[in-house]
C-alpha cells in the first residue's frame, strides 16, 4: 500500500480522490434541448463539494458547533459534455491547496466514464460570530494538511489554476 493510502482521517483511510454520493439528474434541471442547464451543473458540483466539506468536518455541523463556516469566494467551471435526463452523476474531489484561512478544491463530475464538468473552488474560513475571515482551528488544520498530503501524491489536472481562456489561431 502506498503512503498516501495509509494516511487516515477519523480512523479511516483517506479516499484518494474523494468520491461523493451519486446525483440523479432531475427533470427540472433539463433545458428545452433535453440537456442539463448550466446552472444545474453548478448545483450538482456544489452537492459534490458539500459532501467533501462534510468529510473534512467543515460543513453544517461545524457551523452549528463552532459558529465558523466556509464561504465560496471563487469558482471556475469547465463544461465538457452534455448530460441528458435520467443520468446518474458521480464525482471525484481533490484538495488542491490549503493555508491557514483558505481551502482550494477541484471536483470532476462524471456521467459513466465521461467527464462532464470540472470545478475549481476557493473557500475562505469564516468566523460568523466575529464577522471576519479567521484561521482554521488546529484540529481542522491537521485534517486539511493530512488530506492535502494524500491528494498531492495523485495526478493533478493540468488545467488547475488556469482560469478562463480561448485558444486563438
Amino acid at each position: 500500500m502506498s503512503d498516501h493510502h495509509a494516511m487516515q482521517v477519523n480512523d479511516a483511510p483517506i479516499p484518494s480522490p474523494f468520491t461523493g454520493p451519486d446525483i440523479a439528474v432531475r427533470d427540472e434541471w433539463l433545458d428545452y434541448n433535453g440537456h442539463v442547464t448550466d446552472s444545474a451543473y453548478a448545483v450538482m458540483c456544489t452537492a459534490a463539494n458539500e459532501a467533501f466539506l462534510e468529510y473534512l468536518g467543515v460543513s453544517a455541523d461545524y457551523l452549528t458547533r463552532t459558529g465558523c463556516t466556509t464561504y465560496t469566494v471563487e469558482a471556475h467551471l469547465r463544461y465538457l459534455a452534455e448530460v441528458a435526463g435520467g443520468a446518474t452523476i458521480t464525482s471525484e474531489t481533490l484538495l488542491v491547496d490549503v493555508d491557514a484561512k483558505r481551502l482550494r478544491i477541484h471536483t470532476t463530475l462524471f456521467d459513466g466514464a465521461t467527464q462532464v464538468l470540472t470545478g475549481e473552488y476557493l473557500y475562505l474560513h469564516m468566523d460568523q460570530n466575529a464577522g471576519k475571515v479567521s484561521p482554521f482551528p488546529q484540529d481542522r488544520a491537521e485534517v486539511l494538511a493530512t488530506v492535502k498530503a494524500a491528494h498531492a501524491a495523485l495526478d493533478q489536472p493540468a488545467h488547475i489554476g488556469r482560469g478562463v481562456g480561448a485558444p486563438r489561431a
